[in-house]
């Protein structure tokens, strides 16, 4: 199966200023997501930035990616690839995966499991999650997903949902079973991606600030799965960025 990976990265981030480029174990952290999605199969592998920072720093790293400069003006990772479609000449049916620039840990066999995911399904967009429990379910950056019985998305929100009424009424984290963490990666067909420009936004999306809510408000389906491998965490934060380095740390001395 062919797919293309393309990895949304802005300069500017209201909690950690400059993100993409901050180091991790001797490389920028963007470098090391384009290092893993080449690892997952993809035909090509796309950083999609409007900062030159940015584009320097993947260049100069060596690594097999391309960049391609996009708009300043984009609010979400969508808009930048739509604008990267349109400027490599993808077609409609060909697969996009959308792998967030925050995500140094994702597992290679994850882009490809969602890859898989878009091509048997009859939903034009797939994305996967993992399992969540204790305080984390009450975590604003850690966004859960409800899904229906058909594998697709019924909402994904910011918020601790479902709301486990009786655990949460008693305060036993332990006893949380049905929340899950939605994971920041999509797959696509390019002519959907070109369809969701057309879409007005909708207050949903912008009070939970979450773009794929987009998506479920005009009544498209997501496909959602459980990920092959959990990828632990994404950068958020500050303290987020110090777990990723010393998980790097860790398998860097298994190595030697």
């Amino acid at each position: 199966m062919r797919y293309t990976v393309v990895i949304p990265s802005r300069y500017a981030s209201t909690r950690l200023p400059g993100k993409p480029l901050l180091d991790i174990m001797g490389k920028p952290m963007v470098v090391r997501v384009a290092e893993q999605a080449l690892k997952g199969g993809a035909e090509r592998v796309i950083v999609a930035t409007d900062d030159t920072r940015i584009r320097d720093a993947v260049l100069a790293s060596g690594v097999a990616a391309e960049v391609c400069m996009t708009s300043p003006d984009h609010n979400s990772g969508t808009e930048r690839i739509a604008e990267v479609v349109n400027a490599v000449k993808l077609g409609d049916q060909e697969i996009v995966i959308n792998v967030q620039g925050d995500e140094p840990l994702i597992p290679p066999e994850n882009i490809a499991q969602v890859a898989d995911l878009l091509e048997c399904s009859q939903a034009p967009m797939a994305t996967l999650c993992a399992r969540v429990t204790g305080e984390d379910v009450f975590d604003p950056n850690c966004v859960k997903v409800v899904i229906n019985y058909q594998g697709d998305a019924l909402y994904f929100s910011r918020a601790p949902i479902p709301y486990e009424r009786n655990s949460f009424r008693a305060g036993d984290m332990s006893a949380l079973r049905g929340h899950a963490r939605h994971i920041g990666i999509y797959a696509y067909r390019v002519g959907f991606i070109r369809k969701y420009m057309t879409l007005p936004p909708c207050e949903i999306e912008a009070l939970e600030s979450l773009e794929q809510l987009r998506v479920l408000y005009h009544g498209y389906r997501i496909a959602v799965t459980y990920a092959e491998t959990d990828p632990l965490l994404g950068v958020d934060t500050a303290e987020d960025l110090e777990r990723v380095r010393k998980i790097f740390s860790e398998r860097e001395k298994k190595k030697k």
